[in-house]
């Protein structure tokens, strides 16, 4: 700390948890963006100049902004527009198509109607909706109503006309067509989505510009400062790079971005971004390239994720497996070989195994030990799976909202012993895996608290525990939050903790999320104050 230095500006009387081994400090210096320096109140206003500014915490709590480490920024931008179907705004059948109702009356004719967040476990029949279901509802304009997981949707009959798809059309590899006394219900799984989507007028830059934006600031109302697009090119291929790049340009970027990018067969955009030099690393603080990824499976709750074992009542059903073993090795073993780290989806314990051996055979013909591949949600991964995965240096990237939105779903269709071991952060913290948290949004709402709160209880939102043995203490799950997210993006030396020298990207909240009453974080938690390279950029005080 050098008096002669002095602060652009000065947080002080707070509680400003810097990191799990740092601890708490009263006060902290930023100097260009960067942290200058922590400490008791009296030593960091000493850094105070007659142009520095300085902000009264009155005792809050802050803490580094936080890093989702796996969620879908355009999209969540884009479904902020959509039909709200998640069981909070429409909790019945008849409710959710009422609501598709009243948006198709205020859709001209013909235009679509798409929705997004039910969970059939939660509605009151207890089934998917289907194709007559939304025929009713709204007759006179193409529906797709999306799952909360992503993996499934339900078209309707004009949506299915629109597409071209009949009985007849054959069912896509790594797809599933829903049938009814051998006609089409509605139903699509994993890849047989993309036949409804081929019929929906693409995105322009501008809309994939204006999602970017509405997304990030979203998130800096939460107090994540940071987060990593999964699937870069999903929406509208290679023109994805050129609005996250234009967006940086233009200021429209609100929060730092780790861009993965989509790698499955016949759209991937690996080619593309490798053409043009976008490899892993490429870029800025800002906005950097990260991570490849392609599916392997589907969802838990959608009965799609690839396990070893069948669903409950459903024997012949262990799940999408969606590329064979030898096409997901070499395209690892190419992206690998080219300098590209990994981040691939994988929830069933098949898909997990398949994932983990094409890594190892990849790290095997190419060592790199300090490549930090991934395995994105990494849902029901096995004690020697976990092992392995320590072996090589890979990181389980999961989505502790998944627990709280999910849990009982789990449970639902894979029973109580399968169900409530799901995501074992608590054991992979104690391995030294180094675990991050993420919300997968649009798939659950980015909202930490709900995260939080579910590291920290293991407590679906019914309530249901789900393993007391894989709960993490409060420190961990901030460190989960922030270090281990900035780890998993090999950006543990610039974000990530309140230290000299990294980024002042800063979260300050009205409650304690260290000593404050449990349910009071999910229940009674805000945002206050965000900012970014020490910059105010979110204020509700």
């Amino acid at each position: 700390m050098s008096a002669a230095i002095e602060a652009d500006l000065i947080l002080h009387n707070g509680r400003i948890w810097r990191g799990r081994e740092e601890g708490i400090s009263e006060a902290i210096a930023v100097w260009r963006g960067k942290i200058l320096a922590t400490g008791g109140n009296g030593d960091i206003l000493s850094l105070k100049g007659p142009r520095t500014e300085v902000i009264d915490l009155e005792g809050r709590f802050a803490s580094p902004g936080l890093i989702d480490n796996h969620l879908h920024l355009i999209s969540t931008g884009v479904t902020m527009g959509w039909v709200d179907a998640t069981p909070a705004a429409a909790p019945t059948l008849a409710a959710l198509m009422a609501t598709l109702a009243e948006r198709a009356a205020q859709t001209p004719k013909g235009g679509w109607v798409r929705a997004r967040g039910y969970d059939q476990v939660k509605l009151d029949t207890g089934r998917h909706p289907t194709r007559e279901d939304l025929d009713r509802a709204v007759p006179d304009h193409p529906v797709l109503l999306t799952r909360a997981c992503g993996h499934v949707a339900i078209a309707n009959s004009l949506a299915l006309k629109l597409a071209g798809v009949t009985e007849a059309t054959p069912v896509p590899d790594g797809g599933v067509l829903g049938f009814t006394d051998g006609r089409l219900n509605g139903f699509l799984a994993e890849n047989a989505q993309n036949l409804i989507k081929a019929a929906i007028p693409a995105m322009t830059t501008e809309e994939l510009i204006e999602a970017i934006e509405r997304g990030g600031r979203y998130l800096l109302s939460l107090g994540i400062t940071s987060c990593m697009d999964a699937a870069v090119g999903q929406l509208a291929g290679f023109a994805e790079i050129q609005a996250y790049e234009m967006a940086k340009l233009s200021g429209r970027l609100p929060v730092r971005v780790w861009l993965t990018l989509l790698g499955d067969p016949g759209v991937s955009i690996v080619e593309d971004c490798w053409r043009a030099g976008l490899i892993s690393g490429a870029g800025d603080d800002m906005l950097r390239v990260g991570g490849v990824k392609i599916f392997l499976d589907g969802s838990a709750g959608g009965r799609t994720a690839w396990m070893t074992k069948p669903y409950r009542d459903e024997p012949d059903n262990i799940g999408v497996q969606m590329l064979p073993d030898a096409e997901v090795e070499a395209i690892v073993k190419s992206c690998h070989d080219r300098g590209y780290q990994m981040a691939c989806h994988a929830i069933g314990d098949g898909a997990i195994e398949q994932l983990i051996r094409a890594y190892e055979k990849a790290l095997a013909a190419n060592p790199d030990r300090d490549r930090r591949h991934r395995v994105e949600h990494c849902g029901f991964s096995t004690a020697e799976q976990n092992a392995r995965m320590k072996a090589a240096g890979i990181l389980p990237a999961p989505q502790m909202a998944f627990i709280h939105d999910f849990g009982d779903s789990y449970i639902s269709v894979l029973g109580e012993e399968r169900g409530k071991t799901s995501y074992e952060i608590g054991t992979w913290m104690r391995m030294g895996l180094k675990p991050s948290t993420g919300s997968d949004a649009p798939v659950c709402s980015p909202d930490p608290f709900l995260n939080l709160h579910a590291m920290i209880t293991r407590k679906t939102g019914k309530g249901t525990v789900m393993g007391e043995a894989e709960r993490l203490s409060r420190e961990e799950a901030l460190q989960a939050y922030t270090e281990y997210g900035a780890y998993s993006q090999k950006a543990e030396a610039v974000k990530g903790k309140l230290v000299p020298g990294q980024w002042a990207d800063i979260a300050v909240f009205d409650n304690d999320l260290l000593e404050a009453p449990t349910d009071t974080i999910l229940s009674g938690t805000r945002c206050l104050l965000t900012l970014l390279a020490g910059r105010v950029v979110h204020d509700a005080r």
